[in-house]
């Protein structure tokens, strides 16, 4: 079973109050209700997520139970009573854990806590526990991320390389299987969850994996037209401009905007928005010349 960040889902913090939840989920259900999204099955999807995630968090005892035990919050009773009879007198080693094993889902559960109980029963100082997941955050700058590098970390006094794929998201997170705490008498290691949080501190906003930025057109090669160089996070394009191009004009670069997340070759688009600079410090002669242009166009 697949975690789901029921917070991140919703767009809020951990101590986030019932109120902001009710109005995160209230505000995000319009926005993906599938009547307004009847052809994105992503809305749908999305939507799904939403009511789940409210579901969850909107009821405080089944919140409590989230906050601690993550994905397998719906079995924690039976993980209490199972982490209870570990705790009784060493005279009841001898017996067996009962319960109904036939839920495949259960069973994972119980797997992931304890390992395999081998037998049909288990003894106290035989149970296998699964280690802690650990949370670690990177900062990365957007420029960063335009390209597939890997990096070094640091957890727990061991380096681990990862691979950071191009077009990573603020705010993505990746688990890194076996790399969370050790497990106890043999039981498997716990994950590490990474989250991003990719700066922006290029001229460039990103919106998906397009790019936007305002260009300086000087008035001449606006009235005039002629060639221009922009820049892009790949380097230097040349572009056309048309005669008379006007203040606010925009140019679609197609492929030179951000890469597509795991989709190696897939780029999306570069925006430019041209803004005309007035010459300043003129000399007399331009303004005569001016002057001139302004008599002959009246």
């Amino acid at each position: 079973m697949e975690f789901i960040d029921y917070y991140k889902v919703l767009g809020v913090d951990k101590s986030a109050s019932q109120e902001d939840i009710r109005k995160a989920y209230r505000k995000l259900a319009r926005k993906h209700h599938p009547d307004l999204n009847p052809n994105d099955k992503e809305a749908h999807k999305k939507f799904q997520q939403i009511n789940e995630a409210n579901e969850v968090l909107s009821d405080p005892e089944k919140r409590k139970k989230y906050d601690e035990y993550g994905k397998d919050w719906q079995h924690a009773e039976q993980f209490e009573q199972a982490r209870q009879s570990q705790q009784r007198p060493r005279g009841f080693e001898s017996g067996t854990f009962s319960g109904d094993f036939g839920n495949s889902e259960f069973s994972d559960f119980f797997t992931s806590m304890f390992g395999d109980m081998g037998g049909g029963g288990f003894r106290g100082r035989q149970t296998k526990f699964r280690g802690e997941d650990y949370h670690a955050e990177l900062q990365l700058n957007l420029s960063d991320v335009y390209k597939t590098h890997q990096q070094v970390l640091t957890v727990n006094g061991k380096n681990i390389r990862i691979t950071i794929p191009a077009g990573v998201e603020n705010g993505q997170q990746i688990k890194i299987k076996g790399y969370g705490g050790e497990g106890i008498n043999g039981g498997p290691n716990g994950d590490l969850y990474l989250t991003f949080h990719v700066m922006n501190k290029t001229n460039f906003k990103r919106n998906g994996n397009d790019l936007y930025a305002d260009v300086d057109l000087d008035l001449y090669t606006a009235v005039l037209g002629g060639d221009f160089t922009v820049d892009t996070l790949d380097g230097k394009v040349k572009l056309t401009v048309k005669p008379e191009t006007q203040n606010g004009t925009k140019v679609r670069l197609k492929g030179k905007g951000f890469p597509v997340y795991k989709k190696e070759g897939e780029f999306g688009d570069l925006i430019i928005t041209f803004q005309i600079t007035i010459p300043t410090n003129l000399t007399a002669r331009q303004k005569e010349l001016f002057e001139q242009l302004a008599k002959s166009s009246s």
